[in-house]
């Protein structure tokens, strides 16, 4: 493993102080000021905050031209209540960091120390503290904001932990690494009635039953096969519970997964043509929306070889992964439009599962994530 010269000790007070203060998406306003006033300890050239509204862009930059390699890590914690009972557990009521985006945050300002103390030959390290990734609005707000696209990005990367692998296994993949998913919102409008007398209205029962199971029927749930497709019933609603009326409204929620974006595009397309015809033939009313958009994470084959080649450099036990994963992960946004990867960091057989209750990141892969990051930024920037 390269030998860094990292305060392991700093690192960990800081993740638990951000364990124990989450924001959830777009409101990381204090968890934007704690990674702040860290980095005045080891000042990048440029800092720039509100970036996609709470964001921070820090930037080391090199002693003469050449490319530029941005790091993200992700500010935002989930609505989840902790049932932990550690002194680092959450103080705020049903907001908790059950992703490890704390550790994330602290792996990235790991390198922040690293990148102070020696910065690169050529070009720039950009390391990018993202908002609302668990809900899909900080990518698409931070790719477009003029700040970020100024920087023009050679290569950006990420990095997730995943509990049930081995602790600081590194999980790499070509192309497709994690999912495209988005969810539809179908709501429904017909015609209330007397109970008594259904035929003098348009009640929604059966579109919505129809809706389902022709949904249902579009699922392909084996990853290893073409066309994959996974569709999950997530929320229904009709009528109120008023025994003497025939409902006259309704709508009902699924999430859509799939291995590619192109496909996603298709799925999306059938499934709105499904609804339509469906609601036409029980002359009803219809309104489709789509919610929180997850672009599948397609990883660019020389970014990955970095990766690659950062493990072995490190002496990190690596495991080519076959399939990608089924979560959502917005970092998806930036691999469309640079040269990018994401890859897994293994966080423990037997840590819980990512947004589990009782989830918590363990520090002890901290000093990986920032060896693994810094091995990748030598690379591109022949950083010291």
């Amino acid at each position: 493993m390269e030998k860094l010269n990292l305060n392991t000790t700093e690192l960990i007070t800081l993740r638990k102080d951000l364990h124990k203060h989450p924001e959830v998406a777009l409101n990381e306003n204090n968890t934007a000021q704690r990674i702040c006033s860290f980095l005045e300890k080891y000042p990048p050239d440029e800092l720039i905050t509100e970036v996609g509204e709470t964001g921070i862009l820090a930037i080391y930059n090199g002693k003469a031209k050449g490319k530029t390699v941005v790091f993200r890590a992700e500010l935002d914690g989930l609505p989840i209540t902790e049932i932990n009972t550690f002194d680092h557990k959450s103080i705020f009521e049903g907001v908790s960091h059950k992703c490890g985006h704390d550790g994330h945050m602290a792996i990235l300002c790991g390198l922040a120390s690293q990148l102070h103390a020696n910065r690169p030959e050529t070009g720039k390290v950009v390391l990018l503290f993202q908002p609302a990734e668990e809900d899909g609005q900080g990518a698409v707000k931070i790719a477009p904001d003029p700040r970020f696209k100024a920087l023009e990005p050679d290569y950006i990367f990420a990095l997730h932990n995943l509990p049930g692998y081995p602790k600081n296994q590194i999980l790499v993949k070509n192309h497709t690494f994690t999912c495209a998913v988005n969810s539809i919102i179908i709501k429904l409008n017909g015609k209330t009635s007397h109970a008594g007398e259904p035929e003098k209205g348009i009640n929604p029962a059966l579109a919505l039953a129809e809706i389902t199971t022709q949904f249902l029927g579009q699922i392909q749930a084996d990853i290893s096969k073409d066309n994959f497709c996974l569709i999950t019933p997530i929320y229904s609603k009709m009528g109120k519970k008023a025994y003497g009326v025939s409902a006259g409204s309704g709508q009902t929620h699924f999430t859509v997964r799939s291995d590619s974006n192109d496909q996603m595009k298709i799925i999306e397309t059938t499934l709105e043509n499904i609804a339509q015809s469906i609601a036409e033939k029980y002359h009803l009313e219809i309104k489709i929306r789509w919610t929180q958009s997850f672009h599948a994470n397609e990883n660019n084959i020389e970014a990955v070889d970095y990766v690659r080649q950062s493990a072995k450099i490190n002496g990190f036990e690596k495991v080519e992964k076959e399939f990608p994963f089924t979560w959502g992960e917005d970092f998806g946004i930036f691999t469309q439009q640079y040269s990018g990867a994401m890859f897994g960091l293994g966080s423990g057989l037997e840590t819980p599962a990512l947004h589990n209750p009782d989830y918590d990141f363990p520090d002890e892969i901290i000093g990986t994530g920032v060896a693994i990051f810094h091995q990748i930024a030598k690379q591109i920037t022949d950083a010291h």
